[in-house]
């Protein structure tokens, strides 16, 4: 039992010492530096992972009075999240089967990251017939303006730059039957694209207008595939019968080839002849018109809130932001508050197209508004909203939506960026800022000036505003070296002044043609262009000449092509190719040109030289010799006659 005791006893001090000498990690250890200088080394960032495209956002429909059930339904949240962000908003239900308004519910739901679609009902509101919305579309200069002008016998067509129109007009016209319509009149050059589009999606019928003299163009192909979109009846105004070389059935062929079925070839697409110029054929433009709207049978909800769609928008001096729109359903009255994308406004005033004061504005009615806190985008839709407490948050979580948006949108871009740079591509950015008369039209140039981004030149818009240019655009322009586009602007002495002293290049356009012509010859200057082999001249080989070295043999010496340059020119500077049957024998420096026994530096065509090339010895009589020489390639700025622009590398 003693010596049982005393080995114990020894196990247990050994276990003791184990435990003093060995060091365990613990949670709070603190890690012993090394006696070594730290390394300096870069920091390099974590490389952003790449955003997963092509998944659409989730859409679901809501409207007045639905459950909160109902919404976590739709929306796929569970209802007590949604209880709570309705507490954290200021809102409170006792039980999930409590209604909600449509506000609240669209707000919920941005929340939570997801896009919402309104639905209006018109159970127990009164339903009346309405005017029909017409949009004028077609190519570039073939009379849609001067059509519109000699409808209501004004002339539109003389006071926009160039001839062309660039915003999107809205007036009503009354026929002389009594009735009325509204009509929208859009930009036919390429650049306005998004603008056609909008005036497609807010319309009933669409007027293609098609000149007789010239035929279907590009345009014309793209207003039918806006129209096929937003499913819109056509009716084809066949303008400038008047002119000798008009044909009109060269025209219906063409648009039948195109998939329009046309009346006269047993379809259900009205084709009428008119003249603008001699108004001529309009009386048939209007019966066309007015019948295929009795066929659409087209009412509207008279009373409630209003539903209407922002045309165009504008920034002025005096009134503030104002905003032309037609409404689609209901009245909208002056002093309402109202949202309209993200910004919010109490209505003060409302104005016909004629500029008279009005208290409301029924369906398929232009109205310009003002009032509102900012400029909203063109394609917006109106809301109206029972309080300013509501509109103010809405407004503000549309906002935050927004801008989350735009910055996912920044950093899947930016991460496109880099994986090109990493696969070779070197790009050089021009940044742009751009300002114009009304808001339309400013984003119409900012999408036409990114389309002439390029695998070199990289179009940054930093940014797109209304109104005349300013000292803070300035001031913005020459901290990022951007240029400045003012389009339908004016820009004062004292703007271009410091403009010129603070070196920033200002654009002033009225006509798209002209402004996308510079911006991109401003793009071709700024391109780093792309480095190639040229061919500068050719000379043939007519002897040779053979220099023995030290060791007095062929190997050992130097072969000396006698040549005649028969094309451009040759230089001591270049790569030299030997051409032997038509194939590339050898590539390689030029280590001597001589001519007349004197050492030079380049020999034009006719004459003769001697020239050695780097290790090459085996020329044969007729053998052709290249001089390459480095060229830097620039893009080319090129445009079509369909008013259509790129840059071509």
């Amino acid at each position: 039992y003693f010596h049982a005791s005393r080995e114990t006893l020894a196990r247990r001090k050994e276990a003791d010492r184990l435990k003093q000498t060995v060091k365990t990690k613990g949670k709070f250890s603190k890690r012993e530096k090394p006696d070594m200088p730290p390394v300096e080394a870069p920091y390099v960032p974590p490389r952003l992972k790449r955003l997963a495209k092509g998944l659409p956002e989730k859409t679901v429909d809501i409207f007045e009075g639905m459950t909160l059930l109902e919404l976590s339904r739709r929306t796929g949240e569970s209802v007590a999240v949604l209880q709570s962000i309705l507490i954290n908003v200021g809102e409170t239900v006792s039980s999930e089967f409590d209604t909600i308004s449509v506000d609240v519910a669209e707000l919920l739901a941005m929340e939570i990251g997801i896009n919402v679609r309104r639905q209006h009902s018109t159970e127990g509101s009164e339903i009346l017939p309405r005017p029909p919305v017409v949009t004028v579309m077609g190519h570039v200069d073939h009379g849609k303006t001067s059509l519109l002008d000699a409808l209501r016998n004004t002339s539109v067509a003389a006071r926009e730059a160039g001839g062309i129109t660039q915003h999107v007009g809205a007036f009503v016209v009354g026929m002389p039957s009594g009735t009325s319509i509204t009509f929208l009149d859009t930009p036919g050059h390429a650049a306005f694209s998004e603008m056609r589009a909008r005036g497609a999606a807010v319309t009933d019928i669409v007027v293609l207008v098609v000149a007789a003299d010239d035929g279907v163009m590009p345009q014309t192909l793209e207003a039918i595939k806006h129209a096929r979109s937003a499913n819109v009846p056509i009716v084809v105004a066949i303008n400038k019968c008047d002119k000798p070389g008009a044909d009109p059935e060269k025209v219906k062929y063409q648009l039948t080839s195109e998939g329009i079925e046309l009346e006269d070839i047993g379809g259900n697409v009205q084709a009428v002849e008119v003249s603008a110029m001699k108004s001529t054929g309009l009386d048939k433009l209007e019966e066309a018109l007015l019948l295929q709207a009795v066929d659409m049978d087209l009412k509207a909800r008279v009373d409630g809130p209003a539903q209407a769609y922002v045309v165009e928008a504008r920034l002025d001096k005096g009134r503030g932001p104002l905003a032309t729109i037609i409404v689609k359903a209901g009245t909208l009255v002056r002093g309402q508050h109202v949202v309209i994308g993200s910004q919010w406004g109490r209505l003060r005033a409302i104005r016909d197209m004629i500029g008279k004061t009005t208290d409301r504005a029924t369906p398929a009615m232009p109205v310009e508004i003002e009032g509102l806190k900012g400029l909203p985008m063109a394609g917006d839709d109106v809301i109206v909203v029972e309080s300013e407490e509501r509109a103010r948050m809405l407004s503000e979580g549309r906002k935050r939506k927004y801008e989350k948006d735009r910055l996912l949108k920044a950093e899947e871009a930016r991460t496109e960026e880099e994986t090109e740079s990493e696969e070779g591509f070197v790009r050089v950015e021009l940044p742009i800022v751009v300002k114009s008369d009304v808001q339309g039209t400013a984003q119409a140039v900012a999408d036409a000036l990114k389309t002439l981004n390029s695998p070199q030149v990289f179009v940054n818009i930093v940014h797109s505003g209304v109104g005349a240019i300013s000292h803070s655009d300035l001031d913005l322009a020459q901290a990022c070296g951007a240029c400045i586009v003012g389009f339908n602007v004016k820009g004062g002495s004292c703007a271009n002044l410091s403009a010129a002293q603070a070196s920033v290049k200002v654009f002033h356009h009225r006509v798209i043609y002209h402004l996308l012509e510079d911006i991109g010859n401003l793009i071709v200057e700024k391109a780093p262009g792309v480095s190639e082999m040229e061919v500068a001249g050719e000379a043939e080989v007519l002897s040779i000449f053979k220099i023995l070295g030290k060791r007095r043999t062929e190997d050992d010496g130097v072969s000396i092509a006698g040549c005649k340059v028969m094309d451009g020119r040759v230089c001591r500077s270049g790569l030299m190719r030997l051409l032997r049957s038509g194939e590339v024998v050898f590539e390689g420096p030029c280590a001597s040109l001589k001519r007349e026994k004197q050492d030079v530096d380049q020999v034009g065509k006719g004459n003769e030289c001697g020239l050695v090339m780097g290790e090459w010895n085996d020329f044969r009589v007729g053998d052709v010799i290249q001089c390459m020489e480095p060229v830097i390639r620039k893009p080319k700025f090129i445009s079509s006659e369909s008013g259509a622009v790129r840059i071509e590398c």
